[in-house]
């Protein structure tokens, strides 16, 4: 089970940072979305995931899924869900002010009509 969230937590660090890298703002919003799943991921990796035990305490129970790591990540995603909508926003108000969705707000030379 470790490695499967170890990998998963890999991979989806590796496919935000690849589009971070991206010259157009959409990209480099699914990669900031990609990198707060990540950290969901390693949030919740690390109250060591245990499966088949209650999230409810009852009595004469000796292990326990701990509740914080569950708590940050709720709160988290709340919080990833606002920031994506505020810079998707952001981005369509730049898109819309400088007529392009390049990151720096520069064009390509090939939107400009320039030699590729």
């Amino acid at each position: 089970m470790e490695l499967l969230l170890a990998s998963a937590i890999g991979v989806l660090v590796a496919a935000g940072v690849y589009l971070l890298l991206r010259a157009r703002s959409f990209p480099v919003i699914l990669g900031l979305a990609l990198l707060g799943y990540a950290t969901n991921l390693f949030l919740f990796a690390s109250g060591r995931v245990r499966v088949g035990l209650w999230p409810v305490i009852t009595d004469g129970m000796k292990e326990y899924p701990d509740p914080l790591p569950q708590a940050l990540v709720l709160t988290a995603i709340v919080i990833g869900f606002g920031m994506t909508a505020y810079v998707l926003v952001l981005a369509l108000r730049a898109r819309i002010e400088l007529g392009s969705d390049h990151v720096d707000g520069d064009a390509d030379d090939a939107d400009r009509g320039g030699a590729p």
